[in-house]
């Protein structure tokens, strides 16, 4: 599915590529960052105090969470500098993009780059040494990793129409309720291995925020439907 959002709707576009590759680098600085945080963390505690090191893992994955949205908030004044100077180009005043569709690409962006090092660790890990569920633990490791992947890749998504339509009309509680589901979304996978405990729930606030995310870009029940029947 992800792939077909980028071939169906970026890939034909050079201007929506180039913002999805620079949202892709935004996030990757933001993990890289994190990284660092966590590397000298772990490095100046005890490894053998067990709770130090579950705090710190537990800190670590909510200072990712919030560095992302800062770096989401960075990149949104970015797109809109980018915008002003599209539009002093153009010959007819107004910008070959929209704002919507920017905010589209730009999570598209960090929701790829975001499954692809999910992908990249679960294919390290792989490669074993090991059998996975040969302790008697679930055997669906992967399977639901990789549908975890997906609903991030689409959350990224819909997290950055939410995001940027904030920004836009100074609705902060929007940029809020996109903090809240990322950090709510990041803690669900404290219950693995109970994964229907990670991924009901994340799979709910999917949906929530495709919905919301839709209604935000002008859509409605009627224009669904229309969709659905092939009508213009």
């Amino acid at each position: 599915p992800a792939l077909g959002l980028f071939l169906f709707t970026i890939a034909r576009d050079p201007l929506r590529i180039i913002i999805l590759i620079a949202g892709a680098f935004f996030w990757l600085v933001s993990l890289l960052l994190s990284s660092l945080i966590w590397f000298i963390a772990v490095k100046a505690s005890d490894p053998r105090d067990e709770p130090l090191q579950k705090g710190l893992l537990i800190f670590g994955v909510m200072f990712s969470v919030l560095l992302q949205e800062a770096f989401r908030f960075l990149y949104y004044k970015l797109l809109k500098k980018a915008i002003e100077g599209l539009v002093a180009l153009s010959e007819d005043g107004c910008s070959p993009i929209s704002i919507q569709q920017m905010a589209y690409v730009a999570g598209v962006g960090f929701g790829l780059m975001s499954g692809a090092f999910s992908m990249i660790n679960l294919l390290a890990d792989a490669l074993g040494p090991g059998t996975v569920g040969i302790h008697g633990d679930s055997q669906l490791y992967f399977l639901t990793s990789a549908f975890m992947t997906m609903v991030l890749i689409f959350l990224h998504t819909f997290w950055a129409i939410l995001f940027f339509h904030g920004c836009e009309h100074r609705r902060w509680w929007e940029i809020t309720a996109v903090v809240v589901m990322h950090l709510a979304v990041s803690g669900s996978t404290f219950c693995n291995p109970l994964y229907m405990g990670s991924l009901v729930p994340s799979y709910l606030l999917m949906a929530t925020a495709a919905t919301w995310a839709y209604l935000l870009s002008g859509g409605s029940a009627q224009n669904l439907w229309c969709f659905l029947l092939c009508k213009s």
